[in-house]
């Protein structure tokens, strides 16, 4: 015979009582079945809440009434579908209960509270509708079958509201219950009697408690548990993306997941059918084809080491330390009597080796009446100083790695603490059982869910997740968009996952929880959008959403913008930028920027600040850090400049030229940021900084393509037509070195410590004489690289190019990548 139990959403309407029949009928022709049902769907809330409404004075009969429809609403719709259903004892059995929970609920109102032993009895109200609900059903169609109350059988002890079985004896009590298979057996859920015959509850997941009991008193071939899942996940699905459902679980297994927060199982319920040996399988109501969880002796062959991860919530440590516990022999076991005789359940225990401190942690709702307990058996060694003040840690959670083949499997533990530190998860404290089969480190509670998602990254998934946040949608930033909505498939299959959280421009932030469509109509929804950008709202939605691994993509070119870099990655953010204004800014923030990346272990991408798309910092950074020396550099910087002195060589004018490089989006949106030289003599200092020249940008000489104070203050348009001005005297600077077989260009150089930005006219021969229609151009002589310099040379103008650099750089924040750098 197998024992079935049946709850929540499984039993919500007529239909669903229907659909379990079809599930019991099928297998009670087969092997016999006994069934056990919670309440229907949403009942036990509304009893408990009764009670509380009637302990407070408060109107309770619209509620009642509510229960009222629901449960008589069932029995009716029943009626309406099946022939001979016995509705009318049915209904009757409801009014005759209802009736009698009024009563209840009246005296409690009177009495001002609700006591236990009352309370136990209305709280079960649920379970014995529903039997009789489906007891009727069965009768409708012709199945023999019978109840059981579990206040004949099920032997308890402990609270009313929270009772632990005595199988041994419960045992001995059905050994009058026909269990041949000849009648269907149903059982009310959740229910048992103490050794004074009073009714009392299970506690939590009851229902599912009184199925393992009922199987191991009938010894049971197997116990049934049906829910609304398809099994038991490795991690609870709602919170995490690609959640795995195992095939079997061991029983130790199974009681370190429930024990420590996994919800499909409750730890009680695993005790009964391991004791017994009885396999257990979790099995979906709403998807009966598919194979479950098998929870018993037998391990997976799938999986053979970790199986899952479970957070235990709601978790309060205390730390109980001073020089009194030092070689005194008996003060931990005064400090766990002190729980267990106040039946206090502690979830974990951690203990200094030099004996200072011990510290567990227990349910936040037990924390103020164990603090008063503990001080009180204390009292004395804490008025002698024996015994620090004892220590209290709220809003905590325990997170749990679980699986019988950990012990046979080498690094385990790095990785897990490795994990946490990628997503900067602090433990509070980190606990490991002899038997090697779970390691829990306790966390705060707001990092809880962010610690389940990236230990299942780490463990379960080949998916490297990348969550990004655009500053900047102008053109760099909208090629980027199109660039990461063009690679998602390959990113996909590559097992790459980048989703772009949040956009935002000067005015505008738009955030989605689900990730912006970025092949949708993105432009319309920022313009609706109506929140402001600031770096405290974007924190917030990644706790929020517990992101993993959250990049700041900077594609402005706003110093605001910069100056916050150190703040982004503080608050836990990677940086990938193009925008040049941190790495030029003092010397000092350029050396705090660099520490802060190794103290908050968070990456910062600038490689698109020199050369756009070549990988010129990249190469440097290289190149230094095997110990090479810089000799001398000089180099094309400017995708823009190399443009336009191209074009004057072709025999434009400046104006020609700057207007056809603005048009074909190679200068800033105000060309004389190109122009005046800053951007090269920006570009020049990072080099020289990564070289570790310490200069200031006032340090480098800057010859600028325009006149000091040309066109200062005029707006861009105004500047454009103005422009034409400096024609004829560029015409003539063109036609001098075309006439010494020579042609102008745009030149940044370093040598020694000095650097310079420069309009040179160089020999065709030359090696920059060749670069132009917005290439760039760099020549390194160094100790490596002597006399033949090594040159990189590629386009370096435009948002094409510069977009797939930064898109290169935000690929490179993914946890692979950070390990190998």
């Amino acid at each position: 015979m197998k024992v079935l139990k049946f709850g929540g959403s499984s039993l919500a309407d007529a239909v669903r009582y229907l659909r379990v029949t079809e599930i019991c009928m099928t297998t009670h022709q087969t092997e016999g079945a006994a069934v056990v049902l919670s309440a229907p769907k949403g009942v036990t809330n509304a009893l408990s809440l009764l009670c509380e409404q009637a302990a407070q004075g408060d109107d309770f009969q619209p509620l009642f009434q509510k229960l009222t429809d629901t449960v008589q609403g069932i029995a009716n719709e029943l009626n309406q579908t099946l022939d001979n259903f016995a509705h009318q004892d049915v209904s009757a059995f409801i009014e005759t209960r209802l009736t009698t929970l009024k009563q209840q609920l009246e005296g409690i109102k009177l009495l001002g509270c609700a006591p236990d032993n009352v309370a136990a009895g209305i709280l079960s109200v649920g379970e014995y509708i529903s039997v009789n609900l489906f007891s009727a059903i069965l009768q409708s169609k012709g199945v023999t079958n019978q109840i059981i109350d579990p206040v004949e059988y099920v032997l308890a002890h402990g609270d009313y509201l929270d009772s632990i079985a005595d199988v041994a004896l419960s045992k001995a009590r059905f050994s009058e219950v026909q269990s041949d298979g000849s009648q269907l057996l149903i059982m009310p859920g959740f229910v048992a009697v103490n050794e004074e015959g009073e009714k009392v509850t299970l506690g939590r997941n009851g229902s599912d408690y009184s199925a393992a009991i009922l199987a191991a008193c009938i010894s049971a071939q197997c116990c049934e548990i049906w829910t609304d899942v398809d099994g038991v996940y490795n991690a609870d699905p709602n919170q995490v993306e690609g959640a795995v459902l195992l095939d079997k679980l061991t029983y130790q297994e199974a009681m370190e997941l429930s024990y420590f927060g996994a919800k499909v199982l409750h730890p009680k319920t695993i005790g009964p059918i391991a004791q017994h040996h009885i396999p257990c399988l979790i099995r979906n109501t709403l998807n009966p084809a598919a194979p479950g969880t098998l929870i018993s002796d037998e391990a997976s062959e799938k999986w053979t080491s970790v199986k899952g991860i479970s957070q235990l919530d709601d978790v309060t440590m205390f730390n109980v330390a001073g020089p009194g516990l030092k070689g005194m022999v008996g003060m931990a076991s005064r400090v766990f009597g002190v729980m267990s005789n106040a039946n206090i359940s502690i979830s974990l225990i951690t203990q200094s080796s030099s004996e200072y401190s011990i510290s567990f942690c227990i349910l936040e709702k037990d924390a103020q009446r164990a603090l008063h307990l503990l001080e009180d058996a204390f009292a004395l060694e804490l008025q002698n100083q024996l015994l620090d003040p004892i220590e209290v840690r709220n809003k905590l959670a325990i997170v749990t790695l679980v699986g019988d083949g950990m012990r046979q499997t080498k690094g385990l533990a790095a990785r897990f603490f490795a994990a946490l530190s990628q997503a900067r998860v602090n433990n509070v404290a980190i606990a490991q059982g002899s038997s090697e089969r779970s390691i829990s480190t306790v966390v705060e509670a707001e990092k809880a869910k962010k610690a389940v998602r990236v230990i299942h990254q780490n463990f379960f998934s080949n998916r490297h997740t990348i969550d990004v946040f655009l500053i900047g949608s102008g053109n760099v930033g909208t090629e980027l968009l199109s660039q990461i909505a063009r690679q998602q498939p390959t990113l996909l299959n590559r097992n790459i996952q980048v989703r772009v959280y949040g956009i935002a421009n000067s005015r505008k932030l738009l955030l989605n929880t689900h990730g912006i469509d970025v092949n949708s109509d993105w432009q319309s929804e920022l313009n609706r959008a109506d929140e402001a950008m600031t770096l405290g709202r974007l924190k917030a939605f990644v706790n929020e959403n517990c992101l993993v691994n959250p990049v700041i993509v900077d594609c402005t070119s706003h110093e605001a913008i910069a100056s916050q870099y150190v703040d982004m990655m503080e608050q836990g953010f990677h940086v990938v930028t193009p925008n040049k204004k941190a790495n030029t800014d003092s010397m000092a923030y350029y050396r705090k920027l660099r520490k802060t990346t190794q103290t908050t272990n968070r990456q910062y991408f600038y490689e698109t600040t020199v050369g756009a798309g070549l990988p010129v910092i990249d190469n440097l950074q290289k190149l230094f850090a095997a110990g090479d020396v810089l000799h001398q550099f000089e180099g094309i910087l400017s995708g823009s400049l190399s443009y336009v002195f191209g074009k004057l060589e072709e025999g434009m004018t400046l104006s020609q030229a700057t207007a056809a490089a603005k048009e074909n989006g190679y200068t800033e949106p105000d060309p004389r940021d190109d122009l005046s030289g800053m951007d090269v003599a920006r570009k020049l200092l990072i080099m020289a900084r990564e070289a570790g020249l310490s200069l200031e940008l006032a340090d480098i000489d800057i010859e600028s393509v325009l006149p000091e104070g040309f066109a200062e203050g005029a707006s861009i348009d105004e500047f454009m037509e103005k422009l034409p001005e400096l024609d004829n005297g560029f015409n003539e600077r063109v036609e001098a070195a075309k006439n010494n077989d020579c042609v102008l260009r745009y030149i940044g150089s370093i040598e020694g410590d000095k650097c310079k930005v420069t309009i040179q006219a160089v020999p065709l021969s030359h090696p920059l004489a060749a670069v132009k229609d917005g290439e760039n151009a760099l020549a390194i002589s160094s100790d490596y690289y002597q006399p033949i310099p090594y040159v990189i040379r590629g386009y370096g103008a435009g948002g094409t190019v510069t977009a797939a650099g930064v898109f290169a750089d935000i690929l490179r924040t993914m946890p692979w990548k950070q390990a190998a750098l």
